[in-house]
């Protein structure tokens, strides 16, 4: 089972490695986001951790950040499955979604502050690119609902603070917030707008995938936990928010009130333009007694949010294809830990039955993602082993063949780097697909059999070497030999 809160989560990361406790004070403006800069630019996947600030200037409550997308095993454990079990436990959410439950009362409310006492400089907020955005910006998730329907959605949309009681939103027309913003401002209302700080991580970890218009991410979030997400109703509107949540901001945006939004350091690693966006004015902010505040890290990938996006939006676009499409020639899905579910590079592993189903299922993928690079590999090559992946790009992919590229594609946001070119506009892009798949006979693998190798790791280890663990590359290469 997944964890109740954070703090249970946060226990289990530190005594696995994935988290570590930071006890000398440090300065919000710049420290904390620098260090964790650290934490994703110079260590190895495998040996990242996300950091816990004990002592933040000017503040009594504590700072973590990077703990559940250090990397694919914090993520897992989050999930509470192994790492090679996540994607199956992702498409069982997405097929058996758990509908939430209301409370009375939660941990998140034990501290309400309502009003002109509800300060934003009483909390932790991070400068995530010091000395280059604008101020601090909360960057977890944002819950807002339809004002028809009662149906709400969550989706991790960066907010800029401008003072005690004011912040500027990253809810562009368009995004599916900002839609249901609209739907109160048609009966004349300001929308409701809430901020879930620290809840527990399969709430996060739901709030970063692309899914559907109109589900409900705290179901999906329940599928994750195995169980029922407890909700609560907020205190200045009818919201129903995470009653284990850490921290709760709430707010109402006014129809047509925007300020200047930015710099802000976006997650393709470049400074993102100053536009206008809509203004929330904050109206409450609820917490526990001994609060955590938590921020996903962006900026210069790989960051926790590349990791949470890649690790989320793979399974469902798998669960997209094999359960929804019926594309049973599909086996695997991997997105790259760099851009997330946007832009990314995909790799597909597929047993093509056609001479054209890899490209047949690039195309797919095409039309269903904002994917930029779509690389397709038969069932024996690892997509998450990158020495794998460029044996197969080198033995199997010929680029006169076996590449297709698609012109006039539009991503969303203006979020391309090669193309874009201006705050207001966006040059259309490409994306690429490859097909890295055997499209001739080139003969057997220089291998011995498995076998032989099997008989050879035992005289290996008789010898007094160190025992290993065969990676899938390993076990690919001698089983088809």
């Amino acid at each position: 089972m997944a964890h109740d809160d954070f703090r249970t989560f946060f226990g289990v990361a530190e005594q696995a490695g994935y988290a570590r406790r930071i006890t000398k004070p440090v300065d919000a403006s710049w420290e904390p986001a620098a260090m964790a800069k650290w934490a994703f630019q110079a260590l190895p996947d495998e040996e990242r951790f996300g950091l816990f600030f004990e002592n933040v200037e000017g503040t009594d409550m504590r700072l973590a950040t990077g703990c559940i997308g250090a990397n694919p095993d914090s993520y897992a454990l989050a999930l509470g499955v192994e790492k090679d079990e996540i994607r199956d436990k992702w498409v069982e959410a997405l097929r058996n979604p758990i509908d939430p439950v209301v409370v009375s009362s939660g941990p998140c409310q034990e501290v309400v502050k309502l009003g002109t006492d509800a300060k934003l400089s009483e909390l932790p907020i991070p400068v995530w690119t010091p000395g280059k955005d604008a101020a601090p910006y909360l960057t977890t998730g944002v819950v807002n609902c339809d004002a028809d329907t009662g149906v709400q959605n969550m989706g991790v949309y960066r907010t800029m603070v401008k003072d005690d009681h004011t912040v500027i939103a990253n809810m562009n027309p368009g995004r599916q917030g900002f839609e249901y913003c609209k739907t109160w401002f048609a009966k004349g209302k300001p929308a409701p707008v809430v901020w879930v700080i620290a809840a527990e991580p399969v709430v996060h970890i739901a709030s970063t995938a692309n899914l559907p218009h109109g589900a409900d991410e705290i179901r999906i979030a329940g599928g994750l936990k195995g169980k029922p997400v407890e909700l609560v109703k907020c205190q200045t509107n009818d919201m129903l928010v995470p009653a284990n949540a850490e921290i709760i901001i709430e707010g109402e945006m006014f129809e047509g009130e925007t300020d200047l939004e930015g710099p802000f350091g976006e997650f393709a690693g470049y400074m993102g333009p100053i536009a206008p966006k809509p203004v929330v004015r904050i109206t409450a902010i609820t917490h526990r007694k001994n609060a955590i505040f938590y921020g996903i890290t962006s900026q210069m990938p790989p960051s926790e949010s590349t990791v949470l996006q890649s690790m989320s939006n793979a399974p469902l676009l798998y669960k997209q294809l094999v359960h929804d499409l019926n594309e049973s020639c599909v086996k695997d899905v991997f997105i790259d830990l760099t851009f997330g579910g946007l832009l990314a590079h995909c790799v597909v592993q597929m047993t093509p039955r056609r001479p054209d189903d890899a490209m047949r299922i690039g195309r797919l993928i095409g039309s269903l993602t904002p994917l930029k690079r779509i690389t397709l590999v038969d069932e024996d090559v690892d997509p998450r082993d990158p020495i794998h992946l460029e044996w197969a790009m080198n033995s199997r992919y010929n680029p006169a063949t076996d590449t297709e590229i698609q012109t006039d594609v539009w991503y969303p946001m203006g979020m391309d780097p090669s193309v874009r070119s201006s705050a207001e506009a966006s040059d259309l892009g490409s994306r690429i697909i490859c097909n890295a798949t055997k499209t001739i006979d080139a003969g057997e693998f220089s291998l011995p059999s498995m076998e032989i190798m099997e008989k050879a790791k035992q005289s290996w280890l008789d010898s007094g070497l160190p025992d290993f663990e065969v990676p899938k590359r390993a076990k690919y290469r001698f089983e088809n030999s």
